[in-house]
């Protein structure tokens, strides 16, 4: 590469004065190492924001396109190879944070979650009948190198989401869906759902692996108007096999996303909102588009109230995509949302009945389920979590309280697709609100739900059960 070595005070006075003057001052992903901009080694330290505060050699070197690089290798081993690597942002005016090569979290990051972590570890009750549930949602990964909307910052939120499985906070995480944007073509994105898949699975925590209305990749084919990208099954046959698998993780079958996990009296079940039939056309196109065909079918219904058919002794969570009603209590899903709260609802009151539809519902999505819940003793449905809606919410109806979290996807001010919630925090990559996700702590001893979120996301909420 040509590389020099220089002291630490030798500094260009034309190009790294020019691009030190453009560097930003605030953030807190932000470190002083911005300041080499002149190609080099140098010595580093606990004062130059380090990781971990150790001594490193700092590289700084161009590529073949004439892009500034700097890569950090440990002073104390022989080996050249580098352990953090970012490289200059001509429109930012700076570098990016440092990844490490081995995890590609960004170190700063693991400091502001060790944070976080002892903050929720400072409100929360340990013992019997707490348990701590890590959320996130939404994360929009697509192939684009983007600095303020989707891109591949949606893998490194999920890496980095990941790291709270080695704090030992969390007894089960969960992602909400929207893994993908779906905008990309098919066998990219199904080499996305694998990336994501593998980044969040854990040898440490349980976790549930939820679909999103995303997920199917319906927006690349509404963009192209092409044959389906995704062939039937997809996303169930890369993502739930491994969920499924594990051996905390209870289920009735493994055909619909419907999944349970206990621990002490807490019950949490998981959902699917985008159960919709594949069928096509003639043009080999997808019959409902699953980006706005919101659903829950009578199969996954059947093993829903075949699980709360033996829950006594449990309070019990939902968690799904998308959110089943509105705050005012009608129908959030194409088909069927209400539907479900209805039944969460009879479960609450010991009832037994059954449950249809109405003639002008279509008849892939027509209910005809028996329950009976009249036997069920000490249990309850005290919440539903939610994402889809990249906003923070809450209602509670008939009993049961709703939560909805924010997205983790970076979504800038100046997009069109930003919500009135993402704009207010004005988010920005490598800034401490550019992710966003959450601990909940359910406390049955308390009767209380603690939310705590990190990034774009509210310190911390609290609902009484």
């Amino acid at each position: 590469m040509g590389l020099f070595r220089y002291s630490r005070e030798l500094i260009d006075k034309v190009m790294g004065a020019r691009k030190r003057s453009s560097i930003m001052k605030k953030g807190e992903l932000i470190d002083p190492m911005q300041k080499f901009t002149t190609i080099g080694e140098y010595h580093v330290g606990e004062a130059d924001g380090t990781p971990g505060g150790h001594d490193y050699v700092l590289t700084v070197y161009k590529d073949e396109k004439g892009t500034l690089h700097q890569a950090l290798s440990p002073e104390s081993t022989q080996k050249l190879a580098p352990e953090y690597v970012r490289k200059f942002n001509d429109e930012l005016g700076r570098y990016r944070a440092f990844k490490s090569k081995k995890t590609g979290r960004r170190y700063l990051v693991e400091d502001y979650l060790d944070d976080f972590v002892k903050n929720v570890e400072g409100h929360v009750r340990k013992g019997e009948n707490s348990v701590n549930i890590g959320v996130i949602t939404d994360t929009h990964f697509k192939d684009k190198d983007s600095i303020d909307f989707y891109g591949w910052n949606g893998l490194t939120h999920v890496r980095e989401f990941s790291y709270l499985d080695q704090t030992g906070i969390l007894n089960l995480k969960a992602h909400l869906g929207d893994w993908i944007d779906g905008s990309d073509a098919g066998l990219v994105s199904e080499s996305e759902l694998i990336k994501l898949r593998d980044s969040f699975k854990s040898d440490d925590v349980p976790y549930m692996m939820i679909k999103g209305n995303h997920d199917e990749n319906d927006k690349f084919d509404e963009h192209h108007d092409l044959r389906a990208s995704f062939p039937e099954n997809e996303f169930e046959s890369i993502m739930w096999p491994t969920m499924y698998k594990q051996a905390r993780i209870q289920y009735v079958s493994k055909q619909h996303g419907v999944s349970f996990f206990d621990l002490d009296n807490v019950r949490v079940i998981s959902v699917n909102t985008s159960d919709v039939p594949y069928v096509l056309n003639n043009k080999e196109q997808k019959k409902y588009d699953e980006k706005i065909t919101l659903a829950i079918r009578e199969d996954q219904i059947e093993e829903i109230i075949e699980i709360l058919s033996h829950s006594s002794g449990k309070q019990i969570i939902f968690m799904s995509h998308a959110n089943p009603i509105n705050r005012k209590g009608s129908n959030a899903l194409k088909y069927n949302g209400r539907s479900l709260h209805e039944l969460l609802v009879a479960f609450n009151q010991r009832e037994r009945g059954r449950m249809h539809s109405s003639s002008d519902v279509p008849p892939e999505f027509r209910l005809s389920n028996d329950f009976d819940f009249t036997k069920i003793k000490d249990a309850r449905i005290v919440a539903y979590f939610c994402g889809h809606r990249h906003r923070e919410d809450q209602y509670r109806i008939n009993g049961i309280q709703y939560i909805l979290f924010n997205c983790s996807a970076l979504m800038g001010k100046n997009h069109s697709l930003t919500t009135k919630y993402n704009k207010n925090w004005d988010r920005k990559i490598d800034f401490d609100n550019e992710f966003a996700g959450y601990v909940v702590n359910v406390d049955l001893k308390k009767h209380r739900i603690q939310v705590f979120g990190y990034g774009a996301a509210s310190t911390r909420r609290m609902f009484f059960i």
